[in-house]
């Protein structure tokens, strides 16, 4: 059994964000919660001054998370967050809005020792690189991904489908949001990318695969942030890549 197995792992993230190449204003905020072990990525929806204000209020209420020993506090806590942040963003689309639409889409990855667990509402993503292999851990809550689901559409064919912009979940969407959550193993060596749908969107799966191969996180994420823009995003772009590296015993 390799002496890697038990040594703890450290966690360096690198993040970019830009408005695009046809958007004026950037709606994506990204959190950034290294003392707690947790980075999200959140994505406005509404228009000018209003989804940029969604994803704002899901930000000011993950930020306000304190540090918890256990994983499963810290899922309880952060569902808490979301809960109340779709409160807030109704109550913000009644008096301002008349009940107009706004949320935000998000997700979030944290870790505690070896094990990781992914959040997320709306279709952000969160993908690992391990071992040359790029997996997409979070599923989108898309119709057409539910059209793949059900056998419906092909991986493909959803690519470029008419609808693939038309999510169906979103923080502020409804009077009661549900948070998916996944749990996974860690290993020294893992990388991961969290990104509003403006990246994958912008750029093909190989890109991800190659920027995500490079040892430096900071040169991942502005290459990928460079390859998108050069696509001509035509959305918001942000992201996160960690890269899990050994740490002290």
């Amino acid at each position: 059994m390799s002496d890697t197995e038990f040594r703890p792992i450290d966690w360096h993230g690198a993040s970019a964000t830009d408005v695009g190449c046809v958007r004026e204003v950037n709606e994506d905020t990204l959190i950034m919660r290294p003392e707690i072990s947790l980075w999200a990525v959140a994505d406005g929806m509404g228009g000018h001054e209003v989804g940029d204000i969604a994803s704002q209020k899901v930000a000011e209420l993950l930020n306000t998370l304190e540090n918890t020993d256990r994983l499963s506090d810290l899922v309880d806590e952060v569902d808490d967050a979301l809960i109340q942040a779709n409160q807030e963003i109704l109550e913000y689309s009644e008096e301002k809005l008349n009940g107009g639409s706004m949320g935000s889409t998000v997700v979030l990855f944290a870790t505690r020792g070896r094990v990781g667990v992914c959040l997320w509402v709306g279709d952000s993503r969160l993908y690992r690189y391990r071992g040359g292999v790029l997996s997409q851990l979070s599923r989108d809550h898309s119709q057409v991904e539910e059209l793949v689901q059900m056998g419906m559409l092909t991986t493909e064919q959803a690519i470029d489908h008419p609808d693939s912009h038309v999510i169906t979940r979103a923080v502020g969407g409804e009077n009661e949001v549900f948070v998916d959550t996944t749990i996974f193993s860690l290993q020294i060596g893992d990388t991961f990318l969290l990104c509003s749908d403006g990246l994958y969107n912008a750029i093909e799966y190989t890109d991800m695969e190659e920027c995500l191969a490079w040892r430096n996180g900071q040169d991942a994420a502005e290459e990928l942030m460079r390859r998108a823009l050069a696509s001509k995003a035509r959305d918001n772009v942000s992201l996160i890549v960690l890269k899990g590296e050994p740490g002290s015993c």
